[in-house]
Formats: C-alpha cells, structure tokens, sequence
C-alpha cells in the first residue's frame, strides 16, 4: 500500500461540481493499493498517517501530529501511485489491486485512521475528481507498507 501525505491548510474533493470531501488543517492523502496488500497494510498505512509528527509545535519544530492539532484527513483512493513508466511513454497499471479488493482496503484503512479520533472525509472511489489543496510547507511525505521508500 502506498501514500503519499500532505500536510494541508485545506483540501477538498469535488465529483461531477458537488464537493465530497472538504478539511481545513490536516492531511490530505493519496492511496494506493497493490494486488498482495491487506489489512495488515492498511493498519500500517494508518498507524503512520495517524502518528506521523509533521505539524509544528510552539517551538516551530515538527513535532505534533495530526491527532495531536485535531485536524481532519481527507483520503483519496489513487491506483495511479503503482503506475509503472519504466518502459514506453504509457504507464502500466497492472500492479494496481482490482477494484473490489483496493475499494474494500481503502475503506478499511479510513476506518483505522477514524479509530484513532481523527475525522476522516473521502473522495468518491473509481469516480473522476477534482482535487484542490493548499500545501503547508509545503511538507509531503510517501509512504509505503512495504518500506520500500
């Protein structure tokens, strides 16, 4: 399962003009899910979004986390992020998991996160969004279940 997290003053998610997701200060995420991830992945995923300590505290250092600043996570499902463009100018996106599998892990991984006390809003799965954010930092971390980065 990969991530990519950015820290955000506000995000938000529209399908077809009407807004599905809307945070101010928090996280907005990018996932992706891969054809061997499971729930193990998804708490992985989770555990880090929810701890990861990329928000300044009154010393200016990153030292809080999204649950510590009660901010809000906006999740976005993202099959894209295991696109593969070694080869050709068209990317492959066969590392992608199938539908029923990464719909089901995405929600799963919402859910952990929202386990932790942090709101989580979503983007609207296998639908074509407009996403708009402003970046604070700007700070943007990529994450992976299987530490590969």
């Amino acid at each position: 399962m990969r991530a990519v997290v950015q820290k955000v003053k506000k995000a938000k998610v529209e399908v077809n003009g009407e807004i599905t997701g809307r945070i101010n200060e928090g996280l907005a995420i990018l996932l992706g899910v891969t054809h061997q991830d499971n729930e193990s992945d998804a708490q992985w995923i989770a555990s880090k979004i929810s701890g990861l300590r990329i928000f300044e505290d009154g010393n200016q250092k990153l030292n809080l986390s999204v649950k510590d600043i009660k901010g809000k996570v906006l999740l976005i499902s993202q099959f894209t992020l295991y696109a593969d463009a070694r080869k050709g100018r068209r990317p492959s996106f066969t590392a992608a998991a199938g539908l029923e599998q990464a719909k089901e892990l995405y929600l799963v991984c919402g859910e952990m996160i929202k386990s932790e006390g942090i709101e989580v809003e979503y983007g609207k799965f296998q639908e074509h969004m407009m996403f708009s954010l402003v970046n604070d930092g700007p700070v943007t971390i990529l994450l992976d279940s299987e530490k590969l980065f």
